[in-house]
């Protein structure tokens, strides 16, 4: 007959968690390594615009620096936004009121990004030193092209934000019923759009600053 180990030669079981000595496991570790290098990361992302605090420029270091967080912060929340728009096409009605919050704040911030922008843009057209006459005397398709899209561009976010909070607001969780599905969709297909131009105009605005500054 095959004896029986004693309970010395048994192996080790697990440590238990709620132990206060025992080392966690390897699923509490890489929790804490993935929340821990998510938040280092979104906190060096949201580092970018204060990197003008170090230009030469003192235009550059207050306008730049306070256009290019009010821009940053309303593309992270548009963007935040936008990727709801799937789990809320497939009917999950769960997500309805933070998508009503984040659709509101996002139309908010995209209002101040507009509003620092301008603020800005004073200093761009500036009739010596302004970046305007420097963009057309040296490379005039920056002026014409890149800089036309991002002024416009970005109007176009504001009237999306407001008409999408006003559906979300309105019809509730009615939105989700088979027949305001084309409701839904066109919300939908608008805040993908305010998506667009949040990034579009983030990378044009970064490729501008990075030319000429203010």
């Amino acid at each position: 007959m095959q004896q029986i180990p004693s309970d010395s030669t048994l192996p080790h079981e697990f440590p238990d968690n709620n132990s206060p000595n025992e080392f966690p496991e390897r699923l509490d570790i890489a929790k804490v390594c993935i929340y821990g290098l998510s938040i280092i990361s979104a906190s060096v992302f949201l580092f970018l615009p204060f990197i003008n605090l170090l230009h030469p420029s003192p235009w550059q270091r207050w306008m730049g620096t306070i256009h290019g967080f009010a821009a940053l912060l309303t593309t992270v929340t548009i963007v935040y936004a936008a990727h709801l728009v799937f789990p809320l096409l497939r009917n999950n009605h769960h997500i309805l009121p933070q998508m009503r919050t984040l659709t509101f704040w996002a139309t908010f911030l995209a209002f101040l990004s507009i509003v620092s922008g301008n603020w800005a843009l004073m200093r761009y057209r500036a009739p010596l030193g302004g970046a305007r006459f420097w963009f057309q005397e040296n490379t005039p398709l920056v002026h014409h092209v890149l800089f036309q899209f991002h002024q416009f561009s970005v109007l176009a976010t504001v009237p999306l934000g407001t008409a999408c909070t006003w559906i979300l607001w309105k019809y509730g969780n009615s939105i989700l019923n088979k027949q305001n599905y084309p409701v839904l969709t066109a919300t939908c297909i608008g805040l993908m759009a305010m998506m667009f131009f949040a990034i579009a105009d983030l990378v044009t605005g970064l490729g501008i600053a990075k030319i000429r500054a203010l």
